[in-house]
């Protein structure tokens, strides 16, 4: 985010700076609503209130709404309301006049006036005070403003696309948000699911970050095995798209699956065993007790591993058991070693490891 006053002109994000629909949309079914949505407001001057979990891509969309409206050719004008201070975001956003206060040597716009003909973003909303709220909704309302310190009203054209990953109904009930400015900004809703609720169109925004990372790295990264798409795709995801991105970019710069696996494995709670138990057929209690115990092995075997930094030796001493035998209980549990694609060799001649 730019930091206020510093006079920098609006971006206006170009179509190659954005992921094709295929992608940003992917394949479920909520995101084809999104879609449908996009294609029908995209055209019309109405606010558009999107909403979802950080990091579901809520910029993006706003970007895609620019773009394909009949006001492309103007600015597209973000403003993060939580990144700039309370006392300095009524000027960020409305301007100010030549000796408004103390420091106003001259004349400055607003945000809101330099989105004027193009699109003024609003991200997280929620994080407006209520005077602000009131001014918003005269710009909703009638389509003006007034800077600081002065006397006339200015009339702006200008699209308003607002995003929050707070639900601004429960803040109405807290009297924190407007509610007429709620039913103002909230003509059109849009709401991005978490990337938990979209699995299966993981695999095309994996496939999109390799290349898009691989391109500005100028590098070509190894294909995603499928055995660590599947981890991917069973992970919860609890910074959603922006973490995935994240590690796919380092998966990128390292190369080795431990890159993302390690990140993973820490972040994700312990869960206790579930075995699959036939609810019409015959209940081996021999069959499911093995089974639990070997995931218990294979858990146990992994934090070892992890905490002797994947020595061996070292971990094979730590439990109690043979360089030997370690190996194949590794090789049989299918784990992979950091920098391996694929599962442990087991060799008759241990390697020595310091």
């Amino acid at each position: 985010m730019d930091k206020p006053g510093n006079g920098e002109l609006p971006f206006i994000p170009s179509e190659l700076s954005l992921p094709p629909d295929s992608v940003v949309f992917g394949h479920s079914l909520a995101m084809g609503i999104v879609r449908h949505k996009v294609r029908k407001v995209a055209g019309t001057n109405v606010p558009v209130l999107i909403q979802g979990e950080s990091g579901t891509g809520k910029e993006i969309l706003a970007k895609l709404l620019h773009i394909q409206s009949p006001w492309s050719d103007g600015p597209l004008v973000k403003v993060s309301c939580p990144a700039i201070p309370s006392a300095l975001l009524e000027s960020e956003l409305f301007g100010y006049e030549k000796g408004a206060f103390t420091g106003a040597y001259g004349t400055k716009p607003g945000r809101v006036e330099m989105a004027n003909r193009g699109t003024l973003f609003l991200d997280e909303i929620a994080e407006l005070d209520m005077g602000l709220q009131a001014k918003l909704l005269q710009l909703l309302q009638d389509g003006q403003f007034c800077r600081i310190g002065a006397q006339e009203d200015k009339r702006v054209e200008v699209r308003v696309v607002c995003a929050t990953n707070r639900h601004l109904e429960k803040e109405i009930e807290a009297g924190a948000f407007r509610a007429d400015l709620f039913y103002r900004i909230n003509v059109v809703d849009m709401q991005l699911p978490p990337l938990r609720d979209r699995r299966e169109d993981i695999p095309d925004l994996v496939g999109y970050f390799l290349e898009a990372h691989g391109a500005m790295f100028k590098c070509t990264p190894r294909p995603v095995p499928s055995r660590l798409m599947q981890i991917l795709q069973a992970y919860d995801w609890p910074g959603n798209i922006r973490q995935l991105e994240n590690l796919v970019k380092r998966y990128v710069i390292l190369g080795t699956e431990e890159a993302i696996t390690s990140d993973l494995v820490s972040r994700r709670p312990a869960s206790p065993f579930e075995p699959h138990i036939p609810v019409d057929g015959p209940v081996s209690l021999k069959e499911i007790t093995q089974r639990a115990v070997l995931e218990v092995e294979r858990r146990v075997i992994l934090r070892t591993l992890q905490a002797h930094h994947w020595n061996r030796k070292r971990a094979a001493r730590a439990l109690n058991i043979s360089y030997r035998a370690l190996l194949y209980k590794i090789r049989d549990a299918g784990l992979s070693m950091p920098g391996r694609l694929g599962r442990v060799k087991v060799s008759t001649h241990p390697v020595a490891e310091a």
